[in-house]
């Protein structure tokens, strides 16, 4: 039986990692990683669409179908699939982003057999039966409302919206009130048609497994996809990121959130860890510059840090904190001069090299485990087309260069591209454009 297009032994520059990619006859894509040492088989669908690929009409509805494709397939109840993975031991799972949805278990590998054909039904049969696509839509307004409920989510929220303003890329990934309440099965299932096809998908696994055995276990399971859909992550043109000043008054809460942020480059672009360092230097930890300045010499905030979102032809660096409304402007203050200082300041060797360290690190430690191993294989695939071994990123972080940081610092914290949201309890609070100079 004949069932690749490709079948390729993915050999990596100083990589020992065992990775094949076969693209079965239909265009779906299968990734394996070949971990013989551990006793677990973690394995994802991927589908190359999310929030950001649905219309205003239908925004939430990516969301919406991962929680709808566990309540039950032409063969299974949600109690049966609940009750088989957990006669499996098996740990079922989904999200979904701007970007992508996944639908993940992770069991021993003597499971895996049986822990496919729980997951392949899920992708390939669901039901979305009126009366679960009713008690569902319940689930998520609730979910809506506990989300706007937690002010660490909401700021994000806010500041997205106002940062990506009139883009997909600024719409909530949960939906609205008015989205969701409005989903049906004909456009549940119209938008899964349209999405959930052999080339927007990315099959991939890790752990104790033979690549050839589980490509054909694969084939059986997923040979019925039609071979139609467009590639996963379709170009877009890039959206325009929109600078501005949100005051949310919430009387409610204790505290000031504050979000602060700038357009950064997009996933793939080749000065990433110059990036991914200048944000570790910036915010990344506990030896960061704002962790230090705010929290231990001024004791301003519990909690400040710094992070980075990358996606497809964006990408944004955003400060978060939390403080006192009386103490807001002080700390919005301190930001600015350290954002100043990265740019008119050749950061010192020894702490770049310490992020170096931090960075590598946080990385190797991220891939021990079956489950980031079989992810990292998907998101490499769908976003570089190509697998970096562990050595190639260490002497891509190593090759950074201080210059390289301030260059990225000049070009990132540009004051006119600075946007702020604030939430909390602000009183009569004003910020000018001014008070966002760097």
């Amino acid at each position: 039986m004949s069932v690749t297009l490709i079948d390729e032994v993915v050999v990596r520059k100083n990589a020992p990692r065992n990775i094949r990619k076969t693209v079965l006859s239909n265009g779906l894509l299968v990734l394996t990683e070949s971990m013989p040492h551990l006793r677990s088989v973690s394995m994802g669908a991927w589908v190359g669409s999310g929030s950001r690929d649905e219309s205003a009409e239908v925004n939430g509805i990516s969301h919406f179908i991962e929680h709808m494709v566990f309540k039950g397939t032409t063969t299974r109840s949600a109690k049966q699939i609940a009750r088989e993975v957990d006669t499996i031991g098996g740990n079922l799972d989904a999200f979904t982003g701007k970007e992508m949805v996944c639908f993940t278990i992770r069991v021993l590998d003597e499971n895996v057999p049986p822990a496919l054909d729980v997951l392949a039904d899920l992708v390939l049969h669901p039901t979305f039966t009126p009366e679960d696509l009713a008690r569902e839509q319940g689930v998520i307004l609730e979910e809506i409302k506990m989300d706007e409920d937690n002010p660490d989510y909401l700021v994000n929220e806010i500041f997205t919206q106002n940062f990506w303003k009139g883009d997909a890329l600024g719409r909530p990934i949960l939906g609205t009130k008015k989205t969701v309440s409005r989903f049906d099965q004909k456009m549940l299932f119209d938008f899964y048609g349209r999405k959930f096809t052999p080339r927007n998908m990315v099959f991939s696994a890790a752990g104790n497994l033979e690549h050839d055995a589980f490509v054909e276990m694969v084939e059986r399971k997923f040979s019925s996809l039609a071979p139609s859909g467009v590639a996963v992550m379709p170009k877009m043109a890039a959206p325009v990121a929109t600078p501005h000043i949100t005051l949310k008054r919430k009387q409610s809460l204790e505290q000031v959130q504050l979000c602060l942020g700038v357009p950064a480059p997009p996933v793939n672009d080749a000065r990433r860890y110059g990036v991914y360092l200048l944000n570790t230097m910036l915010g990344g930890g506990m030896s960061s510059r704002l962790f230090q300045t705010i929290r231990e010499d001024r004791g301003l905030a519990y909690s400040i840090f710094s992070e980075t979102s990358p996606y497809r032809d964006t990408g944004s660096l955003c400060i978060y904190a939390g403080v006192a409304v009386d103490k807001t402007k002080q700390v919005l203050q301190l930001t600015m001069d350290e954002l100043r200082r990265l740019k008119e300041e050749t950061v010192g060797e020894m702490e770049l090299k310490r992020a170096k360290d931090q960075l590598k690190s946080n990385m190797v430690i991220g891939l021990e485990s079956s489950g980031s191993r079989m992810a990292n294989l998907a998101r490499q695939q769908m976003y570089f087309g190509r697998f970096f071994g562990v050595s190639e990123i260490m002497e891509e972080i190593e090759a950074v260069t201080t210059t390289e940081i301030q260059n990225l610092a000049r070009e990132l914290f540009r004051p006119e591209s600075v946007a702020l949201t604030l939430l909390g309890n602000l009183g009569s609070m004003e910020i000018e454009r001014e008070d966002l100079a760097c």
